[in-house]
C-alpha cells in the first residue's frame, strides 16, 4: 500500500465531505505515529467518525481532553459555561461536574481554579473512564451513576460550583442532528426528553440541597428552552439569570442558592 502524502490525506478528507479538510489533515498527520496508523485514522475519519474520536482527544478551554469512541465530544460553546462559572465563583473550593461526559468542564474549572475538591458523575461507563483520566492530574474523582446519586454525601451543602452539561435536544429533534452526533455519540447524552428539559428539571430540583450558601448552578440549554429553563430554576428557589454568547450560540442558565 503506498504511503499517504499530506496532499493525499487532504484529498481523501475533502472527498468524504470534510469542510475543513486541510486543518483536519494537519491534526491527523501530527497525531499518527506510523504510516499504518495514519491510514487507519484517515479511513475512520472518511467513514464519518468524529475527528475527536479519530485523534483520541478534543481541544477544550486550552486543554487536550481525552475522548474515546462512543463518548460525547465537548463542544466549544460549552467553554462559555466554564467562563461564566469562573466569573461568578473565582474562589470556589468544591466543584461538581454532572453529566460529565469526558470530564471536560470539570478539568477546565480545576485547571483555572487551582486546588479544588472536584467530583464528576455520569451514567455512561465509557464516559466515566475518560473522565477519570482527564481529572487525574487535578486530583478529581469521577463517579458512575445517575446525577447526584453517586456523589459523596460529605459535599452535600458545600458545592460552590455545580456545572451540568445535561442533554437538551428534544426527542423529536434528535434525528435532525448531524450524523456525527447521531451515529457516534450516546443517545442519552443528547436526548433531553419531549421538551429537552427532563434532566435539567431533575438537576435544578435537587441542586439547592447540594449548593453551599451562595453557590451557583450552571446548565447549558438551547435557545428555544432558555425561558422555560429560567422558570424552572426560579421555582427551585434559585436566584436566576441567563447568560448568552452570540458568538458561540451558547445559552447558560445560572442559579445562585441562598446565602
Amino acid at each position: 500500500m503506498p504511503l499517504l502524502t499530506p496532499s493525499a490525506v487532504v484529498t481523501t478528507l475533502r472527498a468524504a465531505g470534510c469542510v475543513f479538510a486541510e486543518d483536519e489533515a494537519e491534526l491527523i498527520l501530527a497525531t499518527a505515529r506510523t504510516p499504518d496508523e495514519l491510514t487507519a485514522m484517515v479511513d475512520r475519519r472518511a467513514a464519518g467518525l468524529p475527528l475527536e474520536h479519530v485523534l483520541g482527544w478534543a481541544g477544550f478551554h486550552g486543554l487536550r481532553i481525552t475522548v474515546e469512541p462512543g463518548v460525547f465530544v465537548p463542544r466549544r460553546r460549552t467553554e462559555f459555561l466554564v467562563d461564566q462559572a469562573l466569573a461568578r465563583s473565582p474562589g470556589a473550593r468544591v466543584v461538581v461536574d454532572l453529566c460529565c461526559g469526558s470530564g471536560a468542564v470539570g478539568a477546565a474549572l480545576a485547571a483555572s481554579l487551582g486546588r479544588v475538591e472536584l467530583h464528576a458523575a455520569d451514567v455512561d461507563p465509557a464516559a466515566v473512564r475518560c473522565a477519570r483520566r482527564n481529572l487525574a492530574e487535578y486530583g478529581g474523582h469521577a463517579h458512575a451513576g445517575d446525577l447526584f446519586e453517586p456523589l459523596p454525601r460529605t459535599i452535600r451543602g458545600r458545592v460552590d460550583i455545580l456545572a451540568a452539561n445535561v442533554p437538551y435536544v428534544p426527542s423529536g429533534e434528535v434525528g435532525l442532528l448531524p450524523a456525527e452526533a447521531r451515529e457516534h455519540e450516546p443517545l442519552r447524552a443528547l436526548d433531553g426528553g419531549t421538551d429537552g428539559l427532563d434532566v435539567l428539571r431533575r438537576v435544578a430540583g435537587a441542586a439547592p440541597d447540594w449548593l453551599a450558601p451562595g453557590g451557583c448552578l450552571l446548565i447549558e440549554t438551547g435557545e428555544q428552552q432558555a425561558r422555560e429553563a429560567v422558570g424552572i430554576f426560579a421555582r427551585a428557589g434559585l436566584t436566576t439569570s441567563l447568560a448568552i454568547s452570540e458568538e458561540l450560540y451558547a445559552h447558560v442558565v445560572i442559579g445562585v442558592g441562598p446565602y
